[in-house]
């Protein structure tokens, strides 16, 4: 069995030395253009050149949840496209959605402006019951954000593009529902995955219908937002502020507004990090059922993008 490593921004070794102690009967090698055909491939952002060298793949296996890029390359239907189902991303983005939370709520960032001048301040406590917390995307990601956010006894609302059950989550599903859950929302995290029908929703039209004050947590992929719409909706105390870790443009160009917005807080793109040994002990254990014909979770349906 032969397997290859492509992945852009990817340190190639510490991954090769992983794949093959746990697929100690496998060939992994680094794939190079001309390179002999392969049964399985891991991968993070591909040139489609190799997708055409490697169309006898029987399945690729990308290095994160998102798998925009990697549906906008032609491949063969035979070859089967595999997220990771979470891979220790969820408990760091659990961790970061509740700290940009926490710290919107409690006007965290307010008390370490005052403390940086000098000043011995106080505010009013807000109240968590005005604080509904709404969450796009309900996969696996988005359920272990919503477990987190219930253990502050927020209200939670969430949306999903199919309806979905979610323990203490009043769900919304569909277009027609979108409206509804907006206006039942003031914190609005996003974690939907890329797609024709979820790029640029977020925009003036949608994060105008949060409650007043609303507060936008971006972990998702920076096409979502449109960018200017939000500026705007800031400038003119629509929305209170935003924590953004994705952006359309990455890195962030030096000269781009929201580097200085006072209502925006920025991260580079670090909210939920690929980990190397928890990925690729759930690659290996979804190779090794492949190969006994076996179902595996995290399949891509080409149809829906995700």
């Amino acid at each position: 069995m032969k397997i290859y490593f492509c992945g852009t921004d990817f340190k190639a070794e510490p991954w090769l030395a992983a794949l093959r102690a746990a697929l100690p009967q496998a060939e992994i090698e680094v794939w190079r253009p001309g390179a002999p055909a392969g049964d399985y491939a891991v991968v993070w952002a591909p040139p489609q050149a190799f997708l055409d060298e490697q169309p006898q793949l029987k399945a690729l296996f990308n290095l994160g949840a998102g798998v925009d890029a990697l549906t906008q390359l032609t491949r063969p239907a035979t070859t089967k496209l595999v997220r990771l189902d979470d891979a220790g991303m969820s408990v760091q983005m659990a961790e970061y959605v509740v700290h940009a939370l926490i710290r919107h709520f409690r006007e965290f960032d307010a008390y370490a402006a005052d403390v940086a001048q000098g000043r011995w301040s106080y505010r009013k406590p807000h109240r968590r019951e005005d604080f509904p917390v709404g969450i796009m995307g309900l996969g696996v990601l988005g359920q272990r954000v919503a477990r987190a956010v219930q253990a502050f006894e927020f209200p939670l609302r969430g949306w999903s593009r199919s309806p979905k059950q979610v323990h203490g989550v009043r769900c919304y599903a569909g277009t027609e529902q979108l409206s509804e859950f907006l206006a039942e929302s003031k914190v609005l995290v996003c974690l939907l995955p890329l797609t024709a029908q979820t790029q640029g929703i977020l925009n003036r039209v949608t994060l105008a219908q949060l409650q007043a004050g609303g507060y936008l947590i971006n972990v998702a992929r920076g096409a979502h937002l449109v960018e200017e719409d939000l500026i705007a909706l800031l400038d003119s105390g629509q929305l209170a502020g935003a924590t953004l870790d994705v952006f359309r443009q990455e890195p962030l160009p030096a000269g781009h507004p929201f580097w200085r917005h006072p209502k925006i807080t920025l991260t580079p793109h670090t909210a939920a990090r690929t980990l190397r040994d928890e990925s690729v002990a759930q690659i290996a254990t979804k190779i090794a059922r492949l190969e006994r014909g076996e179902p595996i979770a995290g399949i891509v349906d080409p149809t829906k993008g995700y």
